[in-house]
């Protein structure tokens, strides 16, 4: 077995006996990210330099017995985390040229754990995207079938894992952006709570939806890295001042009493053939592993993809506003004044699907309709939260499928934006209720894609699902598959 192949606690083993250094380690993720990208392009810069060195440092505190959670573990970051001193582009033009200045939060809580962060990885254009197919770096491939989509918009932070260039990654999810692409690339992939990881130094597309997490080989190597990155901070407002618990502690497989609701709403006459196939094996799992399996209802899902894109949509027009050629990020200046630098800048800037979503907003926000879109959309999101609120009244956790068909061909739904947007049609009440949702693997497609399943949990209930996922873990071989690339 090549080092590669091998997730965080076998890793933490081999390098605290010093079977293997950090040095060694990163070397051979540089190798394979050489040998493979080419192929996938999950990464938009890696940075060998940087990664060695930090490398070195972590061979120095595991001689000193000084070693944190991560230390001396190759992890990637998706481009839309600001780290100190590398270039970091949102996978947009407008960026091209930008160097952070700092570190965001989630980064320098990976530092402080010992992480060895080997490069910035490929997504859709500022996170808007389920396919990964709207970058300025160009299209991520899915490591399992290089004419499919590895989903987006953290597709290159769930290929990258599945490709094992990295260890573990950094994304954000604001309608699935993590989950949906970890289901297609077969990974675990974890959305957390709104405010139990920092925004801070994450570059916004829609604040009250998006949220970081990890994408990793298994369950306890997700928990491991939520563990690292969680926690207050007094540089975010939206973040939660609360514990953080050891979420590995609780991966004991025991499901004695734990209710499992399937809402109604998710099992729809549109679902794929192999994705109902393969949920329902893992419903069934569940009951053998002692699980109570419960259906439930959430009776507003059906408004929740034109809620989300309303809400996004609006947000976004306002956070992308400070894009316009003076502070930082490329200019497009021919001398024609004020306003048109800004309109030369933005029209060669961004993408097209950073357009469409920036008019959207804009006009939900504008004189006249503001009532009429935007605040009905806040409306319907608090009964899309309520909805949650209640079901969670009655079940511990809930079950779905992650996405309503395995990854689909490059160029399938790319001229099709509304075909697009209901790719995440199960993820997307996720982040307007403001809870948390994971996607493990449970199947694959009779084309050989991965398929997924998602659970989701009570806000702040990470433990619950992370011990719910884990248990299906043991008991099955999905997370063992791995892409032949």
């Amino acid at each position: 077995m090549q080092l590669t192949d091998l997730g965080i606690s076998a890793l933490q083993e081999k390098l605290r006996s010093k079977e293997i250094s950090s040095v060694e380690l990163t070397r051979a993720y540089l190798e394979r990210i050489a040998a493979t990208d080419e192929s996938i392009n999950a990464f938009i810069s890696v940075c060998e330099e940087e990664a060695l060195a930090d490398a070195t440092r972590a061979d120095k505190d595991l001689a000193a017995g000084n070693a944190a959670a991560l230390t001396g573990i190759p992890v990637a970051l998706k481009d839309i985390f600001l780290t100190e001193g590398l270039r970091t582009t949102c996978a947009s033009k407008i960026l091209d040229n930008f160097v952070a200045p700092y570190d965001g939060t989630a980064v320098a809580k990976l530092k402080e754990s010992g992480a060895v962060i080997i490069g910035k990885l490929n997504m859709d254009e500022f996170a808007m995207g389920s396919s990964n197919e709207n970058s300025a770096a160009g299209t991520v491939k899915n490591p399992w079938d290089l004419t499919k989509v590895p989903g987006g918009s953290s597709g290159g932070s769930a290929a990258a894992v599945a490709a094992r260039q990295a260890v573990a990654t950094l994304g954000t999810d604001t309608g699935g952006s993590i989950r949906q692409p970890a289901s297609y690339c077969g990974v675990v992939g974890l959305k957390p709570t709104y405010g139990r990881v920092s925004r801070y130094g994450v570059i916004a597309y829609a604040s009250s939806l998006d949220q970081v997490g990890p994408v990793a080989r298994n369950v306890t190597d997700c928990a491991t890295m939520l563990g690292a990155i969680a926690g207050h901070d007094p540089l975010d407002s939206t973040s939660i001042d609360r514990p953080v618990p050891d979420y590995t502690a609780g991966l004991d497989g025991d499901l004695k009493g734990v209710r499992i609701g399937l809402p109604k709403e998710y099992f729809i006459d549109g679902l794929d053939a192999d994705v109902k196939e393969a949920t329902e094996k893992a419903i069934t799992t569940y009951k053998e592993l002692g699980g109570e399996i419960v259906e439930v209802s959430l009776p507003h899902t059906d408004y929740a993809v034109a809620c989300y894109y309303l809400v996004a949509t609006a947000e976004a027009s306002s956070n992308l506003a400070r894009y316009d050629g003076i502070r930082y990020g490329v200019r497009v200046d021919n001398g024609d004044g004020l306003i048109e630098l800004y309109r030369q800048t933005r029209a060669a800037g961004f993408g097209d699907e950073v357009k469409r979503r920036i008019m959207l907003g804009t006009y939900a926000l504008s004189s006249g309709y503001y009532d009429a879109y935007y605040l009905k959309a806040q409306k319907v999101r608090t009964l899309i939260r309520q909805d949650f609120l209640d079901a969670f009244e009655k079940v511990d956790t809930l079950l779905t499928p992650v996405a309503p068909t395995p990854a689909f061909g490059l160029g399938e739904k790319v001229d099709d934006p509304l075909t697009m947007y209901l790719s995440d049609i199960f993820t997307i009440p996720v982040n307007l209720a403001g809870t948390c949702g994971l996607s493990l693997p449970c199947g694959m497609s009779q084309q050989g894609l991965p398929i997924g399943m998602q659970l989701i949990g009570k806000p702040f209930a990470e433990e619950q699902i992370l011990k719910v996922a884990h248990a299906y873990e043991q008991a099955t071989d999905w997370h063992t598959k791995q892409a032949a690339i």
